[in-house]
């Protein structure tokens, strides 16, 4: 059981994907690090001896810190962000407790690099119906909350990516993320970025019949699209649509997650008198 100002590997995983996720720092020291370069989604790395330099771009107002195995690291720079204001825990165990937990990981070789801002920035086309919101949506909840989108006219994704150092995805060229086979951008992002868990591998499902024209894969598929192909009539800036899909995915998510054996029936059975 978790400690006064800690919190359990068990307990991060559910915040972990939700809009109300504490920020999540990693701590760890270089060593650590280099021996496990993965990441818990949604954290980013910080050096634990300047803290007081980086303490004000904590963005919200609480986190969850990490170090290797949730020690005085972790509790020390927590302590700090307690008394600049930031509601601060420990994660139990560390790093090494998440891992030998079985929890997902995002290689950092799959990050891309990020700006002077310490944002990964990243562009599409514009004018998004399903995967170009569902990617950022998984980016934003599971890779790098602080992500910028930039969408696009087609023609111009891969010069833009090139002069403003932004990574394409979703475009019809040989690039990483972009389609594979049968597989869309989402399920490419899930797998490369070590996200292959139950509910995402579930959502990943219904992106691809909804993305792909094969609404027989998953039942929700055209739901997903029908939502998807709403949006895009209700928004003419990509931006506000993007707003407006993230809380799309967040309620797909947590009906992948949670509530996909909850039914619901009106009226209810009537009683017998």
């Amino acid at each position: 059981m978790s400690s006064f100002l800690e919190i359990s590997s068990e307990k991060l995983s559910r915040l972990i994907g939700t809009p109300n996720c504490p920020a999540l720092i990693d701590v760890r020291i270089d060593d650590d690090f280099d021996a496990d370069p993965r990441l818990i989604p949604g954290s980013y790395r910080r050096d634990y001896r300047q803290v007081q330099d980086w303490i004000d771009d904590v963005a919200k107002a609480s986190a969850i810190i990490i170090c290797q195995q949730g020690k005085k690291l972790s509790h020390g720079v927590a302590a700090w962000l307690r008394n600049a204001g930031i509601a601060a825990d420990v994660l139990e165990g560390g790093f090494e407790a998440w891992a030998d937990g079985g929890y997902p990981a995002v290689p950092a070789s799959a990050i891309p690099e990020r700006d002077a801002g310490g944002r990964t920035v990243w562009v599409t086309r514009a004018r998004p119906k399903i995967d170009r919101i569902a990617c950022p949506w998984l980016i934003r909840r599971f890779v790098d909350p602080k992500a910028v989108f930039l969408y696009v006219a087609p023609s111009e994704v891969e010069m833009v990516g090139e002069r403003f150092g932004a990574t394409p995805f979703d475009i019809d060229a040989p690039i990483r993320w972009s389609h594979r086979d049968e597989l869309c951008t989402f399920d490419v992002m899930v797998e490369q970025f070590g996200l292959a868990t139950a509910p995402l591998l579930r959502l990943a499902t219904i992106v691809r019949g909804a993305d792909t024209a094969r609404p027989e894969l998953a039942p929700e598929a055209p739901g997903l699209l029908a939502a998807s192909l709403g949006l895009s009539r209700m928004y003419a800036d990509d931006l506000e649509q993007l707003d407006a899909g993230m809380l799309l995915y967040d309620a797909f998510y947590r009906w992948c997650r949670d509530a996909t054996n909850e039914t619901h029936n009106w009226p209810s059975p009537k009683k017998d008198l």
